[in-house]
């Protein structure tokens, strides 16, 4: 007989007053996983679950370290539950990674050349005038914009 799941998760201090934010940017992500990509390339299809994924770790990221209103208990709460990326965090903790979309954009290994995206090169430096970053969609993200 399979086990049955319960509820049994201690929320720490501080959680009712950031989960109904949460609670919204999870009903977006479904929605936007759920929606049609008819017409759209593959990678266009992801964008807007990347671009949710990177609120979701901006709303905590801030209220931890800029605001300063949720304890370490909850900001860790939150990162072990998946409520944000840990990686992304640390990155924008990091001078010139103030602003990073995602974790594609700084791995070599994705692109060509073994180099960033160009969504990391700062807008005074780009040739073209629009840019839009073929992992998450972003248009610019480096710290120097």
């Amino acid at each position: 007989m399979p086990k049955v799941k319960t509820n049994r998760t201690k929320y720490p201090g501080g959680w009712e007053l950031i989960e109904p934010t949460l609670r919204e940017l999870d009903a977006n992500m479904r929605q936007a996983e759920n929606d049609p990509h008819d017409g759209k390339r593959k990678c266009e299809a992801l964008w807007p679950i990347f671009s949710i994924a990177h609120q979701k770790s901006r709303y905590i990221f801030e209220l931890y370290y800029e605001r300063k209103e949720i304890s370490q208990e909850l900001y860790e709460f939150c990162l072990e539950q998946g409520y944000a990326d840990r990686n992304l965090i640390a990155k924008w903790k990091k001078p010139g990674y103030e602003r990073l979309c995602c974790l594609h954009c700084i791995q070599p290994r994705d692109h060509n050349f073994a180099t960033t995206c160009i969504c990391r090169v700062p807008k005074q430096l780009r040739e073209a005038d629009v840019i839009e970053c073929v992992h998450c969609g972003c248009k610019g993200c480096s710290s120097g914009d």
